[in-house]
């Protein structure tokens, strides 16, 4: 019988195991991390250390060395994603490089030919140990490329910015971004700590307080593209302030993990921001649980995309001239009544930069309006409080039509008109000078 290695063995049932739950993985996978680690250990078995070095080798500097360019002298597509490791922003470290390298060869299907192309390599094979290491075992080194060959038929799926803490741990965290409008200041209080920007506090009336789209214990990891990783005190205020009166995209990792607990790598970092700030609460993180659990108990709002949208009244819409102040509003909205359009049921969804309507019963979209669009709102007067409205330049693709229309709703109730207002006025208070 021949000989088996214990890792290879573990590999075939987690490479089983992936393939068990469909052809595409994604990083929510169960079985990924553990797929990863596996490779990872039969990269590391064997691998010998140089005797005059004061740096520990690991794997990623195997296929550091082994980067060259094709007959045209362009660089090959394994030397490609060498070098996108290599220039990424994110990674500190020769273990959250070979990380990363190991994640893009997956989804790239690039595994199998760059341990090929390290086993033609002489000298950097020399690296590992011909009595442990199992690159040099010609009975384990079939079967473990068997293995890869079957990888490189999967669909990997992998968010490669997500990228952050592969120098602590294979366990990734929750990663998200948000599009804010332009905005006189996002309204954040910062603490730098361990190379990290993490959010301590959100500024009454801001736009971070507003929108909600990050929460104390949060980290901002990159803004605009420009990476936080390994910041020094201030670098997020200059970038912000660099970017002022621009729209910005902000990558933030949450202080929870995808089952809700204390994402583990931050554990540590948590606790010391608490001893400095003993009164840090930390920010609920958006959950399609807590979310779930409104919409039992509001039935005039539902879930979309893991956000609470108003289902709504549309009572219709009217030209009114060349002002849209506040000051015509009321006006504007005894038009709009006095018309006597048919009314539908619609879902009001109003994100970070723009609001959108979609017709409930044909799901189709009847209008999108950007914040900075809009000139003035608010409720009706007596005798209805539940009837709410707002004014915005009028529809270029009809020419008849000059000046402002006004766009009037109905809420299920005078406490929900009050609470939709708010976060629309929310909205394009914060873009107003930019009209």
């Amino acid at each position: 019988m021949s000989p088996k290695d214990p890792l290879i063995g573990t590999l075939k049932v987690c490479v089983l195991n992936l393939q068990s739950d469909g052809d595409t993985v994604l990083d929510t996978n169960p079985h990924l991390s553990s797929c990863c680690e596996l490779l990872e250990l039969v990269l590391r078995k064997g691998l010998q250390q140089p005797v005059l070095s004061l740096v520990n080798r690991d794997y990623w500097q195997c296929f550091e060395q082994l980067t060259h360019q094709d007959p045209c002298g362009r660089l090959s597509a394994l030397s490609l994603v060498v070098e996108q490791t290599r220039v990424c922003r994110k990674l500190l470290s020769a273990q959250g490089r070979g990380r990363y390298l190991l994640r893009l060869a997956l989804s790239r299907k690039a595994l199998p030919q760059l341990i090929t192309h390290l086993l033609h390599t002489p000298r950097v094979l020399e690296w590992y140990s011909p009595d442990v290491s199992i690159l040099r075992n010609e009975e384990f080194v079939e079967p473990f490329m068997s293995l890869l060959l079957v990888l490189s038929h999967m669909e990997f799926k992998l968010n490669m910015e997500n990228c952050s803490f592969l120098d602590e741990s294979w366990l990734l965290p929750v990663c998200e971004t948000y599009e804010v409008v332009p905005c006189r200041e996002v309204g954040l209080v910062l603490r730098y700590l361990s190379g990290r920007v993490f959010v301590l506090d959100l500024m009454p009336g801001s736009q971070a307080n507003v929108d909600k789209f990050i929460c104390p214990g949060d980290i901002i990891d990159e803004i605009n593209g420009n990476s936080l990783r390994n910041s020094k005190n201030g670098q997020a205020g200059v970038v912000l302030s660099r970017l002022k009166g621009c729209p910005l995209s902000i990558s933030v990792v949450r202080w929870r993990a995808q089952d809700g607990t204390v994402y583990r790598p931050l554990i540590k970092l948590l606790r010391a921001l608490r001893m400095e700030n003993p009164n840090l609460q930390l920010g609920p993180a958006p959950s399609q649980q807590s979310a779930t659990e409104d919409q039992r108990t509001s039935p005039s709002q539902c879930l979309k995309d893991g956000r609470i949208v108003y289902i709504v009244e549309f009572m219709g819409k009217a030209n009114i001239g060349m002002f849209g102040g506040k000051e015509v509003l009321q006006h504007a909205i005894t038009q709009v009544l006095q018309k006597n359009q048919p009314s539908k049921d619609v879902l009001l969804d109003m994100k970070e930069t723009h609001l959108t309507c979609t017709d409930r019963n044909s799901k189709l979209e009847l209008f999108e309006h950007h914040y900075p669009e809009i000139s003035c709102v608010g409720r009706y007067g007596q005798p209805d409080y539940t009837i709410f409205a707002f004014c915005i330049a009028d529809s270029p693709e009809t020419p008849q039509s000059t000046g402002f229309c006004c766009v009037a709703f109905r809420a299920s109730n005078m406490k929900e008109c009050e609470e939709i207002v708010c976060r629309i006025a929310a909205g394009f208070k914060h873009t107003e000078w930019f009209v």
